[in-house]
């Protein structure tokens, strides 16, 4: 039998209902200590919400190490494992319960699903004060999360004016 080859699709929109679990944006309870708030808005290259896009964040303890502990599916509450995911609400926002990454350069590093996408996309939320010499100076603010009193607050435009640098690892398609 020969198969035929069927168009492409994209990475959505069915995250909403398909891929969120209790406590997905929990990496650690809301209120524990050294708890800090990862949240901001998808915009499209119009500067309007994405309603239905999905956030997955993977990061460094505060010690700067790489978390190698299971259980980020069935989280027990107490132990950290540097993933976690949110969706968006019909304003476009997003929002993670977790710890200040540590290191030398201290970032998030943030994956996009969202409808129209043929991939996800990858980026990095640096914290405030991170060298960003290799980056364009222009474009620089567009990786930066910007300090608030509870965490940090990092919006992504998926295209257009602002749009944010979005990266490509190996083995990753850039279509």
């Amino acid at each position: 039998m020969t198969h035929r080859a069927t168009p492409g699709q994209t990475v959505g929109p069915f995250f909403g209902y398909a891929l969120p679990y209790p406590g997905d944006n929990h990496l650690v309870p809301p209120g524990s200590p050294g708890a800090v708030r990862l949240h901001g808005a998808v915009r499209d290259g119009e500067g309007n919400p994405v309603p239905d896009a999905l956030i997955e964040i993977w990061q460094p303890g505060p010690d700067g190490a790489v978390v190698r502990s299971a259980g980020s599916l069935r989280r027990d509450g107490f132990t950290f494992t540097g993933w976690g995911r949110a969706s968006t609400d019909a304003a476009g926002h997003y929002s993670l319960s977790t710890l200040r990454p540590g290191g030398e350069v201290p970032f998030f590093a943030v994956t996009v699903f969202a409808r129209g996408l043929l991939d996800r996309l990858f980026t990095r939320a640096y914290l405030p004060g991170a060298d960003l010499g290799a980056f364009p100076a222009d474009r620089r603010d567009t990786l930066r999360a910007r300090e608030e009193s509870t965490g940090y607050r990092f919006d992504i435009r998926l295209q257009g004016e602002g749009e944010t640098v979005f990266l490509r690892f190996p083995g990753h398609r850039a279509d």
